[in-house]
């Protein structure tokens, strides 16, 4: 009998009921795949922010490919499943840079000696764009700047007390044309270099835990308001975690830790 395992990751912190869950499945029988059918109905039921399948490579470009569900679609990029994903395959043995054919083209996942995983994602870096209309309103705050990059509109506040207070109207988000809204600030803390809050409720996530796609965004703004390559970022959210960006050769390069708080398999019924 076919079994397949389950975990449950915390993405982006050091210890678990932090940081960004993301459930992982390792399917490693090539003739024996899914539909698409089931696996959006998985990643419904286990109702994680993010379901990162691992399947076999297609091609010698990749030693695997690479989805990602949220509840209601699939995603063009995540960053904290991603992150998940490397760390069960680290744990699983493999010890070389791991190769993820994904939507987003080939992504690449090392860990370093201390056991954190970078990812090496393509950087995003944001175009500056007039204030999309109902925005401010939306957010019930006043932009200091607005920008555009990977289909996310990025919200300079104030400072960081406008972001960790921000309370927006979720539904009046899901009518921009953006698939989601990051709202940033300069860091108030030693350990950070800016903050941010991630409102994604088009893609099934009303207020993102922990966002790595972000920061392929986030990096080079703040990489270029501060002048350094190299930042750490703080998201503000209700189980906050921390993101290292390094901007590389046109890459934003994601430092983080992961926590596996659950390691099963699936029941043979949800495998029929």
């Amino acid at each position: 009998m076919i079994t397949v395992r389950l975990r449950i990751v915390d993405a982006f912190t050091e210890r678990a009921f932090t940081g960004n869950p993301a459930a992982v499945v390792r399917l490693d029988d090539r003739k024996q795949l899914p539909d698409d059918g089931w696996f959006r109905s998985l990643a419904l039921e286990l109702n994680a922010p993010a379901t990162g399948f691992i399947l076999p490579a297609e091609d010698d470009r990749a030693d695997f490919r690479l989805r990602w569900f949220t509840p209601s679609v699939e995603l063009e990029l995540c960053g904290h499943a991603t992150l998940a994903s490397a760390r069960c395959l680290f744990d699983d043995g493999l010890t070389g840079p791991i190769r993820f054919a994904t939507r987003s083209g080939v992504l690449n996942a090392r860990q370093r000696s201390d056991g954190a995983v970078v990812l090496e994602f393509p950087a995003q870096p944001p175009r500056q764009i007039e204030p999309p209309a109902g925005l401010a309103r939306a957010l019930g705050a006043e932009p200091v700047w607005v920008g555009e990059g990977g289909d996310k509109y990025l919200v300079e506040l104030v400072d960081a007390a406008a972001v960790r207070q921000l309370e927006p109207d979720i539904e009046a988000l899901r009518d921009l044309p953006a698939s989601s809204v990051v709202v940033t600030a300069c860091s108030d803390l030693p350990d950070a270099d800016f903050v941010s809050r991630c409102f994604a409720p088009k893609l099934g996530n009303p207020e993102d835990q922990v966002t790595g796609s972000a920061h392929t965004v986030l990096g080079p703004f703040w990489g270029s308001r501060l002048g350094r390559d190299e930042l750490v970022g703080l998201q503000l959210s209700r189980r906050t975690g921390l993101v290292g960006v390094r901007l590389v050769d046109g890459r934003a390069e994601l430092t983080g830790r992961a926590v596996v708080v659950l390691d099963g398999q699936l029941s043979p019924a949800v495998l029929t």
